[in-house]
């Protein structure tokens, strides 16, 4: 667990930098706003904690929503989308109330026969009056930055479905190897095969029911709101656009947004794509605080699997095997 507090980290949290199991960051963002990354809360967070954060999260849904509430991800009745999710909530400092927050499930899927994960970009919801705030570096990149090194810097593979022509045209400039909507990518086996794992046993993490049907070519989801979602259908007239329009064309001649299509892209993060969002996206502000936390994750990804490497009695999988 990794756990920084307001400007400067305490000494409690650079050691659990060396010795936890899941992300916790908590920080603030310039002088407007407080951040909390939590990784799988229901078992990161004490019982207290845990309830204010649903309940901040349910408070960011009513605002966006007009008082309603969603029934599937997070706030499915059965609630384990707690236990596989990362999720970002950002508060106003100036009085703690809760403004928006992006709840990330992790998918379990198999890659080259051995057990994966996938990073769902998920749910994310910013209360209206906030939306000209610039917190979307933080809903996505900055979660998925995190998380990317504190796993050790390896590839991360991630997947996000959506209707929005400004979410499609932002994870394709985002991430790598993004297909559909990135220009030059092509769908290779890797895209093919998590998007088929996906759609076959994840489609509750997204809210999309079994009748939905999908086109494994274009990775399109077809008449995807009838599993718990339907109060975030869209039509092309509302939904928000993006500032190039070639992905704006891309939805409008890809989706049938009057059925409810949603299109599924699958991509990757790396050590290119983390460069290109501590370049590009990061508010100049706030790169001493993201820096300094970035190398305790950092220091934590070398110096973790160093320990566990000289632990000779445990297995590391295809590293080392059990004895």
């Amino acid at each position: 667990m990794v756990r920084a507090i307001g400007r400067a980290m305490r000494p409690s949290a650079i050691f659990r930098a060396f010795t936890g199991t899941y992300l916790l960051l908590r920080f603030r963002s310039g002088r407007e706003h407080v951040v909390e990354i939590v990784e799988r809360p229901a078992r990161t967070l004490p019982s207290a904690e845990f309830k204010k954060l649903q309940q901040a999260c349910r408070t960011v849904v009513a605002a966006c929503l007009d008082g309603r509430q969603l029934d599937y991800g997070l706030f499915a009745p059965d609630g384990s989308a707690w236990e596989r999710s990362v999720v970002t909530l950002v508060r106003r400092a100036a009085d703690g109330c809760p403004i928006a927050f992006n709840a990330m499930p992790l998918l379990s899927v198999r890659r080259g026969g051995l057990p994966d994960e996938v990073l769902h970009l998920g749910l994310v919801m910013v209360d209206p009056a906030e939306r000209s705030g610039g917190l979307s570096w933080i809903l996505y990149g900055l979660t998925c930055f995190a998380l990317f090194v504190r796993r050790g810097l390896r590839p991360l593979w991630i997947s996000s479905v959506t209707q929005v022509p400004a979410v499609v045209g932002m994870v394709a400039e985002i991430f790598d190897d993004v297909y559909p909507a990135q220009a030059g990518t092509r769908a290779s086996f890797a895209h093919q095969h998590l998007a088929h794992q996906i759609m076959q046993g994840q489609r509750a993490a997204f809210g999309v029911g079994a009748d939905a049907g999908f086109d494994p070519v274009m990775q399109v989801i077809t008449n995807a709101y009838t599993g718990g979602s339907d109060n975030l259908k869209k039509s092309f007239a509302v939904a928000a656009k993006h500032r190039d329009d070639r992905y704006n064309r891309f939805c409008a001649e890809t989706l049938d947004y009057e059925r409810g299509d949603d299109v599924l892209q699958i991509g990757r993060l790396d050590v290119g794509t983390a460069r290109r969002f501590l370049a590009r996206s990061v508010p100049r502000s706030a790169v001493p605080q993201l820096a300094v936390q970035g190398i305790v994750l950092a220091v934590q990804a070398v110096v973790a699997p160093l320990v566990q490497w000289l632990s000779a009695d445990k297995p590391l999988g295809r590293l080392r095997a059990a004895r």
